[in-house]
């Protein structure tokens, strides 16, 4: 039986998804959509949900300052959508901003995500 282990780091999580298969990038394309390259399909906010969010504060920098928000399209696939919060955002003019409070939320455990 695999041990559990806790994941409180960006990498952490990062490579517990890759482990799993599921390290499937999502992208603001410059149409105003979501793109999984890795999956070759391209998303509006109602075919995606987010399943969980995690935020990580560096302990110094502000620039270390990020989210991840793990999300599900409707063939049940996960993937995950990085940012950096606050003014060190990756993302300018709100197009990023109004596409992510468009996608439903649904708060799934993690035993469940990374099963």
């Amino acid at each position: 039986m695999e041990q559990s282990t806790a994941m409180n780091t960006l990498s952490q999580i990062l490579e517990k998804l890759r482990s799993k298969g599921k390290d499937n990038e999502l992208k603001m394309s410059d149409h105003g959509k979501m793109q999984a390259l890795s999956l070759g399909k391209i998303y509006k906010p109602e075919d995606l949900t987010i399943v969980k969010t995690y935020r990580f504060e560096g302990d110094s920098d502000p620039a270390d300052n990020s989210v991840l928000y793990l999300v599900e399209d409707q063939d049940k696939n996960i993937g995950y959508i990085l940012d950096a919060y606050g003014i060190y955002s990756d993302h300018t003019g709100s197009s990023f901003d109004d596409f992510l409070k468009k996608i439903p939320t649904a708060d799934r455990d993690e035993q469940e995500l990374f099963s």
